[in-house]
């Protein structure tokens, strides 16, 4: 039995971010883990949305950074066009290895990063807009 799993890679100027569902999983030589020191976990990943008219394709990104993340290191004007993919894999969950090669199914860069913080949370919304 097989099991499907996402990994996300963003390429910020300040550290690229490697994110998967849960645990960490090795492709390409890197390591993609559940959470990122700097900017957490994935709390939701919306549904790609189709470009109308002179608009491009986009997804929205929310994630949750630790509360020792200072607001200056989750979002910088230099943030915008950081490069993103996000592919999709099948995992074998009793050996946590990739099987066959993942199908990437997004490629784009961020367009806008914004900062939500609510009663006993933060968390980052980053707009990504499609580059394909």
């Amino acid at each position: 039995m097989l099991a499907i799993t996402g990994l996300l890679r963003i390429a910020f100027p300040t550290r690229t971010v490697r994110l998967c569902d849960g645990g960490f999983i090795t492709f390409a030589g890197e390591t993609y883990q559940s959470s990122d020191p700097v900017f957490g976990n994935i709390a939701s990943l919306e549904a790609l949305t189709e470009g109308v008219g002179d608009e491009v394709p986009a997804l929205e990104l929310t994630l949750q950074p630790p509360g020792t993340t200072s607001a200056a290191d989750l979002s910088q004007p230099g943030f915008q066009q950081s490069a993103v993919r996000f592919w999709i894999a099948e995992l074998n969950p009793d050996t946590g290895q990739i099987v066959g090669t993942p199908d990437l199914a997004f490629v784009g860069q961020v367009d806008q990063t914004s900062i939500r913080v609510g009663r006993g949370q933060r968390s980052l919304s980053i707009s990504i807009v499609s580059t394909a």
